[in-house]
């Protein structure tokens, strides 16, 4: 371990002390979903945080550090509700088809919650960005691969 991340205590007792989680620099749009996630990751914090003990510094130093990230993406963030229509846009559920003929759904939302393994994207990822502003029959290259907007919820 680098010292740099190591802080000695009075009494030479040694901790980490972890450096902030980065934050994007892309503005902080959520689903009314994903901002009822940043709500229970802080709430399973601040109940994580309370339970600790004052010994345990290095738990205390990354749950510390964790709502230090979490706070500032709650602060920051800006809930964007899915306006009706068959464009696509942040929040819609799209249907793609791929070259091979293959399907895949997935859901276009914010940068913290998305998770492709179950279906979600991020608004900034760059099939996410392709697909904005287009509608069920268009199709869109993609990092050299054309796929085809089956529809759009």
């Amino acid at each position: 371990m680098s010292i740099a991340f190591v802080r000695e205590k009075e009494g030479g007792e040694a901790f980490e002390d972890l450096p902030d989680r980065p934050v994007s620099p892309h503005p902080n749009f959520v689903t009314p979903e994903g901002l009822a996630l940043i709500d229970a990751e802080l709430d399973r914090l601040h109940t994580e945080h309370a339970g600790l003990s004052h010994d345990d510094k290095a738990n205390m130093a990354r749950v510390n550090r964790d709502l230090r990230y979490w706070t500032a993406r709650r602060n920051s963030a800006q809930v964007v509700e899915q306006p009706p229509g068959d464009t696509v846009h942040f929040g819609s559920t799209v249907t793609i088809a791929r070259e091979d003929g293959a399907e895949q759904t997935f859901r276009i939302v914010g940068e913290d919650e998305a998770d492709p393994a179950k279906g979600t994207i991020a608004y900034v990822a760059p099939l996410a960005r392709a697909l904005t502003g287009k509608q069920a029959g268009d199709a869109v290259t993609v990092a050299d691969h054309e796929v085809e907007i089956v529809s759009v919820r």
